[in-house]
């Protein structure tokens, strides 16, 4: 799933059951986003997002069985509801962690959409298979909250 040319970076494309607008907004309102987001068996029990560009979001993830950590950075780009980029750092950080940038694309297939998943770049291949992971669990949460 990791683009070539040596580069660490996240390429995840779903197909979503709904038009643009109902997945942009399931990605940029907080009580919406609240209900889905995270691998599977996490909450997100607090969701604060400011969708605007230089808005700043942090998000609360509770892992089944360990403690909550924290999710913050700010939005680069904001276009309804066709595209959402932002900054991903994590609070906690991991020694190979490194800030990166998401790109959201939400592609119109005409009552569906195909939402293109962007991240990078990754100091180390384990921290990009941690994010593909995620983000695979997370987009099936997505999938079936759309449903």
């Amino acid at each position: 799933m990791s683009a070539g040319s040596g580069a660490l970076q996240l390429h995840l494309e779903r197909v979503l059951p709904v038009r643009p607008e109902r997945a942009f907004e399931a990605c940029a309102e907080a009580g919406r986003l609240a209900e889905w987001w995270g691998p599977a068996g996490f909450t997100a029990p607090r969701v604060d997002l400011d969708v605007q560009v230089g808005g700043q979001y942090r998000i609360e993830m509770q892992p089944p069985d360990a403690a909550a950590f924290h999710l913050r950075g700010e939005f680069l780009e904001v276009d309804p509801p066709r595209r959402l980029a932002y900054t991903f750092e994590w609070e906690e950080p991991d020694p190979d962690d490194r800030p990166t940038v998401v790109e959201l694309s939400f592609l119109d297939l005409g009552g569906e959409t195909r939402l293109v998943v962007d991240q990078g770049t990754f100091a180390s291949e384990a921290r990009l298979s941690l994010h593909e992971a995620g983000w695979t669990d997370t987009l099936d949460r997505l999938e079936r909250y759309l449903t």
